[in-house]
């Protein structure tokens, strides 16, 4: 845990004429970097780009800033032991347990009448003024406080951190970068642990309490936008920021952009109309002189800086579904639990049909994916009926298939054993319809950012011509570009949709209905149909999640 700093010194982070390679990557060159105290900054920038990399090289102190700078990465999961989750967030403020400590030896030591009694009672009253100082006495409630905040109950605060999955550690590990407030906090993709609730709280934290630095990468603009005062956008091997959340820089950039293209055409207007007066007159007698003029201009003029070409636009497109005669998929008076005695779902009934486009939410641990398993014959229910169509082929995403890919094959060589029988060119062909273009599709998939991974699990759905898409967390390892590509498709998509997702925005772009997963039942959602807002935000408000 960092140490706090002097108030004398300076918390702004500033880091200039800077690179950063990840083995024979270029990443950034020639860049600066500044991160003002107090401020709230999304680094955004496609997959693959750089951007866990450049938050790891601040971590790391492998790029030079002031020693006095304190700075908490939340990259990966704490590991498990016997320590008690409330007790492994407060043991993160190293300050406060060593006060501790060493008020505790203190006290011992004049218990047993051991040591300078009155040099052990000035150092006493010392420790007791900076615990004082850094309100050691409410340390635990608000350590409970933020653990609460992000989805633990209070019994489980005094469960040991091995008694928890990789996903509720990695909570863990958010709590205490909390907790600990750094000069300088690093957040990578932090909601993708988080459920509506915990992104709600995380949300109100950040911005009424959180006093440290904040650069959060995300892929989330709902949670951007709520939470960030500055972007910086990372591509071309430079860091460009921008004022403003992130719907202010996609306006901005847009303008900027379009200001770029009117110079240049201007520009290159003016040395073409230089050009063609040198062109004309350079070899006539009268004229000769100012082409030569001309043609002096032209060449003090700086070289015309080329536009980058426009990026090329993702493109995912799942084919279209032959139709299939209801019930689709349907659950009647279903209740399930994987042990007697400890239900999960109960009475429970759902319908999904062709045109359906539906999102799933509730907080983690509520039964979504159980849900999702017993939709898809993988569990059977204790009682009720679940149905479907016999001919129906469903396509089905979740994190597990990604992390199953035979890592050792090419991409091409994965969709040969899937589906066998077609050439080379088509299976290219295929992936080139999910992003995975040119050589790519000949890397072995191990190489693969888990953006490019999860476009090939895509692929391979679309090849399965689905009439129904079962997705769940599709979006949480793909860029923004590539989940714009990914709800044009669904929105296009004349097959049933079923979303199981936490992503604000995308939900509200893909689904027409809302239903919650959340104390055993499965309800709709109907929210206000005359309201400018989306249905998922009008949940997400409806949460009425305080901050305390």
């Amino acid at each position: 845990m960092p140490v706090s700093t002097s108030d004398q010194k300076t918390k702004d982070l500033i880091i200039e004429n800077f690179d950063i390679h990840y083995g024979s990557k270029c990443i950034l060159m020639n860049a600066d970097l500044t991160l003002s105290s107090g401020r709230r900054y999304g680094l955004i920038g496609k997959n693959g780009v750089g951007k866990s990399t450049l938050l790891r090289a601040i971590a790391w102190r492998e790029l030079k800033y002031p020693e006095h700078l304190t700075v908490f990465n939340v990259e990966q999961e704490i590991q498990g032991d016997d320590t008690p989750a409330l007790d492994s967030v407060l043991e993160c403020d190293t300050v406060r347990t060593e006060l501790l400590k060493e008020e505790k030896d203190i006290l011992h030591k004049l218990d047993s009448k051991s040591g300078d009694e009155s040099k052990l009672t000035l150092r006493l009253k010392e420790i007791y003024q900076k615990l004082e100082e850094i309100e050691s006495d409410t340390a635990e409630t608000r350590a409970s406080t933020i653990l609460s905040g992000l989805g633990f109950a209070q019994e489980d605060q005094k469960l040991p951190t091995k008694a928890f999955s990789g996903g509720w550690r990695m909570r863990l590990s958010l709590a205490q970068a909390l907790f600990s407030r750094p000069d300088i906090l690093l957040l990578d993709e932090p909601t993708n642990m988080l459920d509506f609730p915990a992104v709600t709280w995380l949300e109100n934290y950040i911005k009424n309490d959180l006093k440290s630095t904040l650069c959060v990468v995300s892929h989330d603009r709902a949670f951007l936008d709520n939470v960030t005062t500055d972007i910086i956008h990372l591509h071309n091997y430079t860091l460009e920021s921008y004022r403003g959340n992130f719907t202010t820089f996609a306006a901005t950039k847009n303008e900027r952009r379009r200001n770029q293209i009117r110079e240049y055409e201007a520009q290159l207007q003016y040395r073409q109309h230089l050009q063609a007066f040198i062109d004309r007159w350079r070899y006539n007698a009268k004229r000769a002189p100012q082409a030569q003029s001309k043609l002096k201009i032209l060449e003090k003029l700086p070289p015309l800086q080329r536009l980058g070409e426009n990026e090329r636009m993702v493109y995912f497109k799942f084919g279209e579904p032959e139709r299939v005669t209801p019930p689709i998929m349907q659950m009647e008076n279903v209740s399930f639990g994987y042990v007697p005695g400890k239900i999960i779902l109960e009475d429970v009934t759902f319908d999904l049909q062709m045109d359906s486009k539906i999102a799933i939410v509730g907080p983690n641990g509520a039964g979504k994916t159980t849900l999702i398993n017993l939709l898809l014959g993988d569990n059977k229910p204790n009682s009720g009926i679940v149905r479907s169509n016999g001919r129906l082929r469903i396509g089905h995403f979740n994190q597990f298939h990604v992390d199953q890919l035979d890592l050792n094959m090419t991409c091409v060589q994965l969709l040969a054993a899937k589906f066998p029988g077609q050439t080379e060119e088509e299976y290219r062909r295929q992936l080139g319809r999910f992003g995975i273009t040119g050589q790519t599709g000949l890397q072995v998939i191990g190489t693969l950012s888990g953006g490019q991974k999860s476009r090939v699990v895509f692929t391979m759905i679309a090849m399965s011509h689905p009439h129904v898409l079962v997705l769940d967390e599709p979006s949480n390892h793909l860029d923004m570009d590539t989940i714009d590509a990914l709800t044009l498709s669904l929105k296009d998509f004349n097959g049933g949709v079923l979303v199981v997702s936490h992503d604000e925005k995308f939900l509200d772009s893909v689904c027409t209905e809302v239903w919650i997963c959340d104390h055993k039942k499965l309800t709709r959602f109907t929210g206000d149909e005359n309201s400018n807002a989306g249905i998922v935000k009008q949940y997400k408000e409806s949460l009425n999640i305080e901050y305390i």
